[in-house]
């Protein structure tokens, strides 16, 4: 497993990261003891890095993941968890001081930890981010020991630039992939040159990417794939990178041929996003060890070939793009 610098933190992270969000709710019905072999399988194949949030079945993902470290004993690994959503309502005088202590209190105790390494804030409204008292709030959990660095996770890559313009910002996270290629224009270069780490989320388009689904591919009512196709429950950008279905599903019959040798498309897919050297780690989520595993071997595939590279743009600016550039 290759490490990548968390950005100005100056800490060593594996390249593949596990995101936990599948392990806590909203993908269907979901299997502690393969949740935990999953865990087991990442942090086996090299993996150090785990993405997760308080609202990720209630604490839940938080909690497997404090089982399991406990399980394992040694050295942990970096562990970015997030706060915000548990808000009844989205908006800027939501996060107090009050609210924002009390959500971190409760991840430490889920995550049984008593510093947490990385807090993002997640996806707050737009407006939130031109209020710098409220980062000035997290600078002061930071002086109080209850949490090492913090971040933000954001929808679109204007809340992204303004975000960096804080000093004292350690990360974003967005949505990257092969059907969102936005990020990749302008804000990359401003996040390097400000030492700011890119977590690249839904790196799969919500299992899109995988070249598994079809037209009669049936998701649980739990599962967001179908409950929030619309965008009903919350931003439709995070069910399958804010593309309509059938056009995703189009696309990636013209991705498939990209695919050699003994790769998946999901690896594809993933080392993809890794030929930006501007993302730090990419956090795919895994419900199972064997899909743990194959995400972790994506880092060892080799360069994507320059015609690959050239075929996938052609596909996003013909099939994707007016769906989704401009929107996020």
């Amino acid at each position: 497993m290759r490490c990548r610098i968390f950005g100005r933190t100056g800490r060593s992270i594996s390249e593949i990261g596990f995101g936990a969000w599948a392990i806590g709710d909203a993908w269907g019905r979901v299997d502690d003891a393969e949740a935990i072999a999953a865990l087991h399988a990442a942090l086996d194949a090299g993996v150090d890095f785990i993405d997760t949030a308080d609202v990720y079945g209630d604490g839940h993902s938080e909690q497997l993941i404090a089982r399991v470290l406990k399980e394992r004993g040694g050295d942990r690994p970096f562990v970015a968890t997030k706060a915000g959503r548990r808000l009844p309502q989205q908006t800027v005088a939501g996060y107090s001081e009050e609210n924002l202590s009390a959500f971190v209190d409760r991840s430490l105790r889920n995550l049984a930890t008593e510093t947490l390494d990385l807090l993002q804030l997640h996806c707050p409204p737009t407006d939130l981010y031109y209020h710098p008292e409220v980062f000035e709030r997290i600078e002061r959990l930071v002086e109080q020991g209850k949490i090492r660095h913090y971040g933000v996770s954001v929808e679109r890559v204007e809340e992204a630039l303004k975000a960096i313009e804080y000093p004292g910002l350690a990360s974003v996270q967005i949505i990257f992939n092969l059907f969102r290629q936005r990020p990749a224009e302008h804000f990359f270069r401003q996040a390097q040159e400000k030492g700011v780490a890119i977590i690249a989320r839904v790196p799969l388009a919500s299992g899109l990417l995988s070249g598994k689904f079809s037209r009669d591919t049936h998701f649980e009512n739990t599962d967001h794939r179908q409950f929030n196709r619309n965008g009903e429950a919350f931003d439709v950008g995070e069910t399958f990178s804010g593309v309509p279905y059938e056009v995703g599903l189009a696309a990636v019959e013209r991705i498939r041929p990209l695919v050699s040798g003994d790769a998946t498309m999901a690896q594809l897919a993933l080392r993809w996003i890794l030929m930006s050297e501007a993302v730090t780690v990419v956090i795919p989520g895994a419900r199972n060890p064997q899909q743990a595993r194959a995400n972790a071997a994506a880092a060892d595939l080799p360069p994507l070939p320059d015609e690959v590279v050239d075929a996938i743009a052609r596909i996003y600016a013909e099939d994707i793009k007016p769906y989704v550039h401009q929107r996020w």
